[in-house]
């Protein structure tokens, strides 16, 4: 299945301020230049849905937006890893992700992104951790698959599954994206679509 049309709704400063509504969402939310915008605006064939920059950590709000007249929302969160920010924004900014995380009942699945160039970074996996902790239901994507060659992409995939094997029995779903090539779209829109055929037989 395929997207029929995508808006962007609202930007919340908080999960209270989130459209109330009672069909499923879907956030995305990955360190800061992880190529979420870009990922997004690929899977919904807009250069513009979610607004790209060069500077890290642009995205400072809960960004909803209504998928297929409002049968389902992809939701564009905050990166964590705050590094270059001031300690009180960066605990304004926990405060924001976790609250949405933990208190929303609409989110029907957090996609982790993680740029595929990298070997295990510590605080993705914490992130993992965390998420798995709380028995969030999330998947994995990882980005920027065209800048690397097959191999050595498919070698730090590894050495992440190995890694979270430490404390994992199970894995999540693993996506492969590049933004630039559309690949992995149709894969994630899938299994988002799955997701909500299951939820709506079960309504």
């Amino acid at each position: 299945m395929d997207i029929k049309n995508a808006k962007f709704e609202i930007s919340s400063p908080d999960v209270s301020k989130c459209p109330m509504t009672d069909v499923p969402e879907y956030a995305f939310i990955g360190r800061s230049n992880v190529g979420k915008s870009s990922l997004i605006n690929m899977l919904c064939k807009s250069k513009k849905m979610a607004k790209t920059s060069q500077t890290p950590g642009k995205t400072l709000l809960i960004n909803h937006f209504r998928m297929d007249d409002g049968r389902w929302y992809l939701v564009d969160l905050p990166g964590y890893g705050f590094a270059a920010r001031g300690k009180e924004q960066r605990e304004q900014l926990r405060k924001l992700i976790e609250g949405y995380i933990l208190q929303r009942r609409e989110l029907a699945c957090l996609f982790v992104l993680i740029d595929i160039r990298h070997e295990p970074q510590k605080i993705d996996v914490e992130f993992l951790n965390w998420v798995g902790q709380h028995e969030v239901p999330f998947a994995i994507i990882f980005t920027k698959a065209d800048k690397l060659g097959p191999v050595a992409a498919q070698r730090n995939v590894d050495a992440y599954c190995d890694r979270l094997r430490d404390t994992w029995e199970e894995l999540p779903p693993i996506f492969i994206s590049s933004s630039e090539k559309a690949q992995g779209r149709q894969e994630i829109l899938d299994y988002i679509y799955a997701i909500n055929e299951d939820i709506e037989k079960t309504e």
